[in-house]
């Protein structure tokens, strides 16, 4: 028992310091707490996850992706909402909203769908002896690539509005409810595939594990809800004193804190070879951040005070361009279901350059070449784009032999 659970008190000893300054209402100097708050975030997540992984042993069907989908979101949402919240009666807290959720999107695709098939086929080609050129997805990965698909499409009302109105919040939620709805509705067949210390807690008894994983469930929960608001402030406060443009730290610190525990899970998968696997999660985590992450914003500004719309101002409406072009670029590669090699490096390029093209117009001339090579490859790939964008709308038939090869080779 201690053994499985050896990880986990560990992440929570580290995650104590965080919990103490805000019980105890101390506030320490802002680039400190920037590292003790975003310490506990890290811990918790990385907790949360193993129990959601964990769980998967005990919940199964519409129950499971409802329970894992939500949980798989809190750390990073607990931030962002917070942000989106405190913007109601702050408006200089609306940046901060977009920031976070634009960095942790670009984040999810540019470097972590690249980084998971660029290391699966790496891999393969050691395993095999040959090199492995292109990493293949299942075909039931349309279905999720069709959502996503659909998602982004309507988020560009986005940039072309300069606001996220609450009407359209809540149909990207309805989308989302809808999008476990199918998810429910589709087969699940075999034992989940659970790694590191996941696999340990899934392999104690039935009894013990279902009290180690709810327990797991309620205190890392706990100390991301007492971790956000502190680990938002500090960002900005933080940036302020070190001299560091606030929009950035938050757009980038903030979710490589509460993302990590995802990307590491992604690639210990693609470590093991289930590189289709890997990326299939990240794409699910897209689809979350497209519909429940976007929809739930102009609520919670408008809980915190807010008008029905949240306002966005040049910067941001540049920044959600970028993001809503990357995606395009993405979900285009993917119409095949078959991420070549060049393909992985050159989202990965792409993301490096925005660093060195931060002003308004390096955005924009990166919003377009994304969207000139989304255009080039969606016309190469266009006999697929309707199957896709009527994947979520279909019902779902299992085909009779599922594709077993993940990799090919060139």
């Amino acid at each position: 028992m201690f053994r499985a659970v050896r990880p986990v008190l560990f992440l929570l000893i580290a995650a104590v310091p965080a919990v103490a300054l805000r019980l105890t209402g101390v506030h320490p100097w802002a680039p400190l707490a920037i590292v003790v708050f975003g310490l506990g975030v890290v811990a918790a997540s990385f907790v949360l996850a193993w129990a959601a992984e964990a769980a998967e042993m005990d919940i199964s069907g519409g129950l499971a992706i409802a329970l894992l989908a939500v949980i798989a979101v809190l750390p990073e949402y607990a931030v962002d909402l917070y942000f989106a919240h405190t913007a109601g009666s702050k408006p200089e807290f609306v940046q901060y909203a977009a920031a976070n959720m634009t960095g942790s999107n670009r984040l999810l695709l540019g470097l972590g769908w690249s980084s998971v098939v660029l290391v699966s086929l790496y891999v393969a080609s050691r395993r095999s002896g040959r090199s492995v050129k292109a990493l293949v997805l299942d075909s039931g990965y349309r279905r999720e690539l069709g959502f996503l698909a659909v998602a982004a499409v309507v988020a560009f009302i986005i940039p072309v509005t300069g606001e996220i109105h609450l009407v359209l919040g809540i149909a990207l939620l309805a989308f989302f409810a809808y999008y476990l709805y199918r998810a429910a509705a589709s087969e699940h067949d075999g034992a989940p595939d659970l790694v590191g210390p996941a696999k340990r807690i899934g392999s104690l008894p039935t009894t013990q594990r279902r009290i180690t994983v709810v327990t797991m469930f309620l205190v890392a929960a706990g100390v991301i809800l007492l971790s956000a608001e502190p680990f938002a402030n500090s960002l900005v406060e933080g940036g302020h004193a070190l001299g560091i443009d606030q929009f950035l730290l938050v757009q980038w610190l903030a979710p490589l804190a509460s993302e990590a525990p995802e990307f590491i899970v992604a690639l210990l998968f693609a470590w093991r070879g289930k590189g289709g696997a890997a990326l299939g999660l990240l794409i699910s985590a897209k689809v979350n951040q497209w519909t429940l992450l976007i929809g739930s914003l102009p609520i919670a500004y408008g809980i915190g005070g807010g008008p029905a719309a949240l306002a966005l101002d040049g910067r941001q409406v540049e920044e959600f361009l970028l993001t809503a072009t990357q995606t395009l670029l993405g979900i285009a590669i993917l119409l095949t279901l078959r991420v070549p090699r060049w393909a992985a490096w050159t989202l990965l390029a792409l993301f490096a350059v925005q660093f060195a093209v931060p002003g308004q117009t390096g955005r924009y001339v990166l919003s377009g070449i994304y969207l000139a090579l989304a255009i080039f490859a969606m016309v190469r790939n266009r006999h697929e784009l309707v199957p896709t964008i009527t994947a979520p709308f279909r019902r779902t038939r299992k085909p009779a032999e599922e594709r077993t090869d993940e990799l090919v080779g060139v």
